[in-house]
């Protein structure tokens, strides 16, 4: 027997059996080093396939659905909802209703001691279940209420720690882009544990689900904030001191002046959650009409007091139109082509075509009012590149887990998550805390489309609720935006912030947050009915 050639034989046994550990080494050395992610994912899985293959121990085959993936990520319907949304957060930020929510909302909380800091949290509120982009809802607060709080006297590290905070509720409260992504991999990855464990008929998970599930969980995280805000003003009344009432004008004047901001913004968060929670709508067609929403409020926030056909009414009845086409749906049976029909409902009908043909005026004339601002090319290009980006690393993260998976990358995840000490308590808590490490790193993006697909199937198959384990995920990656020295909305907030804050107070201001997002996954660890029971309820 030639000794050279078992040597070489032993060498690549080896070699094979750590191909996967390297692969994933190799990957995370790449994109620290600064390297684009989804070049990264697709550049690494070529490079492991073509050694797999020389090596003996890679089958050609598992890299043969790549295109009908592909294909199937460009035409999930779930996918097409991230368009959506991002286009509608982009509207309302461009169209700068987050000035006249946070200018409002500051009058009417500013004359408590601590009320710039509530206000900040609220509008944050708003603009996650509107946005749900991070960066947007803090450089926007960061630009508009950072000056304003540290004019007004209030501690710079308080004042920063609540924005940067606030920002980033954006992850959590529904409908935010992490769900949509989390939901569709979870959803995957839970078919693919009941499979593994024989069951014929698998349940599914969707979008709406996690969304129902990270509503009450968002709440309570905005209810902490607030009452952390309202302690801090109360023994240290320093740190955050109230504003005159004489400054802010009479008390009827300013809820006048919020009666007008509120309504546009909470209707539209009504309409697109609730339609989702009520199983009214997908999660597409509620992004669908988010967006037109979207597009309706900045037309007739831009729109002069001037003729007809170009100026507010037309933006008002094209509203009034959709909401008379929602409730003609859910109050009669509109089909076409059925044998009998009711006298009301050949009505409905012919009022449905109307209300069709009413609702393009008042598009037509927001663009035209978005043409005249020159804010069209602004929020096209935005949108344009989240999405691009969004789906790019998509793809390359499915040829990533294609390649992982055929060097056996499934199994060393399994074993090395069973033979954790404490069982699925502590494979949770170690799969919680790489999270929480890559995002340090990481964007949200990349850890849920590569991450999560690795131990998603192992934890599902040890019987973890998938709903729970998404909202764990989804708050995990929040607290990450906020943990110095790497966190996201940090960084944000450093770009935006004036020069005399320094980095060590906005470092500062976050920690309190920091624990009050560890106190909130210890909450819902300990009592999973937070986030289980409104999807229970529900569906």
């Amino acid at each position: 027997m030639d000794i050279a050639a078992v040597e070489t034989g032993f060498c690549l046994c080896t070699l094979a059996g750590w191909l996967d550990i390297m692969m994933v080494v190799f990957l995370c050395a790449l994109l620290m080093a600064g390297y684009p992610v989804a070049f990264s994912l697709a550049g690494t899985a070529l490079l492991f396939a073509v050694i797999g293959l020389a090596s003996g121990v890679f089958d050609i085959s598992y890299v043969k659905p790549f295109p009908s993936r592909i294909f199937g990520a460009v035409s999930n319907t779930t996918l097409i909802a991230v368009p959506m949304f991002v286009l509608m957060g982009v509207i309302l930020e461009k169209s700068k209703i987050a000035e006249d929510l946070l200018d409002e909302m500051a009058k009417l909380f500013g004359t408590m001691r601590g009320g710039l800091g509530l206000s900040v949290t609220f509008v944050g509120a708003l603009l996650a279940a509107s946005t749900g982009i991070v960066g947007a809802t803090v450089v926007t607060m960061g630009l508009l209420s950072l000056p304003t709080m540290l004019r007004r006297g209030y501690d710079p590290a308080f004042a920063s720690g609540s924005i940067a905070a606030a920002g980033t509720l954006g992850q959590i409260i529904p409908p935010s882009i992490v769900l949509i992504l989390l939901g569709d991999v979870i959803s995957n990855a839970f078919q693919r544990s009941q499979l593994e464990l024989g069951v014929a008929s698998p349940e599914t998970v969707s979008v709406g689900h996690l969304f129902a599930g990270a509503l009450i969980p968002g709440l309570m995280l905005v209810g902490l904030y607030m009452a952390w805000q309202i302690f801090v003003a109360t023994t240290q009344p320093k740190k955050a001191p109230a504003i005159p009432r004489a400054e802010l004008g009479s008390t009827k004047e300013v809820w006048i002046a919020a009666a007008r901001t509120l309504p546009a913004p909470l209707l539209l968060i009504i309409a697109v959650l609730g339609s989702i929670l009520a199983g009214a709508a997908t999660p597409t067609e509620a992004a669908s009409v988010g967006a037109v929403g979207a597009l309706l409020i900045a037309g007739g926030r831009m729109a002069p007091k001037g003729s007809f056909a170009a100026g507010r009414p037309a933006v008002y009845v094209s509203a009034a139109a959709i909401i008379g086409l929602i409730l003609l749906t859910s109050l009669l049976d509109l089909r076409l082509g059925r044998e009998s029909v009711t006298t009301i409902e050949s009505l409905g009908i012919a009022l449905a075509f109307l209300f069709c043909a009413l609702t393009p005026w008042g598009i037509v004339a927001s663009l035209f009012q978005m043409r005249r601002e020159r804010t069209i090319a602004p929020i096209l290009d935005q949108t344009a590149r989240v999405t691009t980006m969004v789906f790019t690393i998509l793809i390359g993260a499915a040829l990533f887990s294609l390649v992982f998976r055929g060097l056996g990358g499934d199994d060393t995840v399994r074993h090395a998550l069973e033979a954790t000490p404490g069982g699925v308590v502590g494979a949770v808590a170690v799969v919680m805390i790489v999270m929480f490490l890559l995002g340090f790193f990481l964007d949200f993006i990349e850890i849920t489309l590569v991450v999560v697909p690795l131990v998603g199937p192992p934890l599902l198959m040890m019987g973890l609720d998938p709903v729970w384990l998404g909202v764990m995920m989804a708050i995990n990656l929040q607290t990450s935006f906020l943990t110095p020295p790497f966190g996201f909305a940090l960084f944000y907030l450093r770009g935006v912030a004036p020069p005399d804050v320094k980095t060590a107070q906005i470092y500062a201001g976050a920690i309190p947050f920091i624990f009050i997002q560890v106190f909130a996954l210890a909450l819902i660890a300990l009592f999973p009915a937070i986030a289980t029971w409104l999807p229970d309820v529900l569906y």
